[in-house]
């Protein structure tokens, strides 16, 4: 009788020490890293975040995501073996910015790239879009600004002591008229609410003149007729900027670019409809072939890398690792892609 007790108790010790070794297992691989996995995201169609007044939007146009998210130490060692998942520092991806202000740049990548595509759209369709000053958006402060804990990177000054103004040279001409050490009232747009802060005119690192030490750009929005919005939420990042001009136009036009057929594609968009490199292009690669997509534009522009290197090249060769049937197509500018739409799909 004794006997069968402690062969039960050894029996219940090693089942404690296997389910104290899973236990502990897991916490060790749910302990927290200083890295962040970058990994293909998802293909969305532009029509469901674009709108256009008396418009219904096609969903025949997809914008490309790359997924990035705090790794684990499981999360970690598992994206070892995923051939298209990179790990990265929290510095790395961020360029040394806290995580709020690179959070705030990519927003602010993602409005200008909206804008920007549809003022070239609008253009490119003989519509007559402008500019309208919105103010200066603020996108990071300098240490000696006296603002350093009062204006938030994302808040757009609207007036500095009461004086609005219709450009950030006539802001910047107004502050630097100013003296050194004198009181200034900064009046800002923030989650839609305006506030006013005080703080002193202080001698700019870099240029040594008076103003109040805060790197900013200018803040436009475009109108046109009919009127256009695009609204992507917590998406970030200036990438989307070619797809979102080609479903403006299709918009503006009243024209199926594609005719049904689905087609993805990446790029910046600047004022003159020139297409630039973005990053995590192989990723973008895999997220539109899983969704199906027919053609994929790339950006063949070179800033920066070698030929070899350019979002083209390295998405040809994901392509063709994947075995995929979706073609790579180069584009350079908007007309690129614009021509190779209307050559394949008439």
């Amino acid at each position: 009788m004794k006997v069968k007790k402690d062969g039960q108790s050894k029996k219940w010790r090693r089942a404690l020490v296997g389910l104290f070794a899973v236990i502990l297992l897991a916490l060790v691989l749910l302990l927290p890293t200083k890295y962040v996995i970058e990994a293909p995201g998802d293909a969305l169609p532009v029509g469901n975040y674009l709108k256009t007044a008396g418009v219904k939007a096609e969903n025949n146009l997809y914008f490309v995501t790359v997924s990035e998210r705090r790794a684990v130490l499981g999360d970690y060692l598992w994206s070892f073996t995923q051939p298209y998942e990179d790990r990265l520092t929290m510095d790395e991806v961020t360029g040394g910015s806290s995580t709020e202000q690179y959070e705030q740049l990519q927003e602010w990548y993602m409005q200008t790239s909206q804008q920007t595509a549809i003022y070239y759209a609008a253009k490119k369709a003989g519509l007559k879009p402008k500019l309208k000053y919105q103010g200066v958006y603020v996108m990071d402060l300098q240490s000696s600004s006296s603002f350093k804990k009062k204006l938030l990177i994302g808040d757009t000054i609207v007036a500095a002591n009461g004086h609005k103004f219709k450009s950030v040279q006539g802001f910047m001409s107004y502050l630097q008229k100013q003296k050194i050490g004198q009181k200034v009232s900064i009046t800002v747009l923030r989650s839609g609410k305006k506030q006013t802060f005080t703080g002193k005119i202080v001698k700019v690192k870099g240029t040594g003149k008076p103003g109040i030490g805060i790197s900013m750009v200018e803040r436009v929005k475009v109108e046109v007729s009919p009127k256009t919005t695009i609204s992507t939420g917590d998406i970030g990042g200036p990438s989307a900027g070619l797809m979102f001009s080609l479903a403006c136009y299709q918009n503006y036009t009243g024209k199926d670019l594609t005719k049904g057929h689905k087609v993805a594609g990446t790029g910046t968009i600047d004022a003159n409809g020139k297409v630039g490199i973005i990053g995590g292009v192989d990723k973008k690669v895999v997220a539109a072939d899983k969704e199906g997509a027919e053609v994929f534009f790339a950006p063949t522009d070179q800033t920066g890398v070698k030929k070899s290197q350019t979002n083209y090249a390295v998405a040809k060769r994901t392509a063709k690792k994947l075995g995929t049937k979706m073609k790579i197509v180069p584009v350079a500018t908007f007309d690129d892609a614009l021509k190779y739409l209307q050559k394949h799909y008439k």
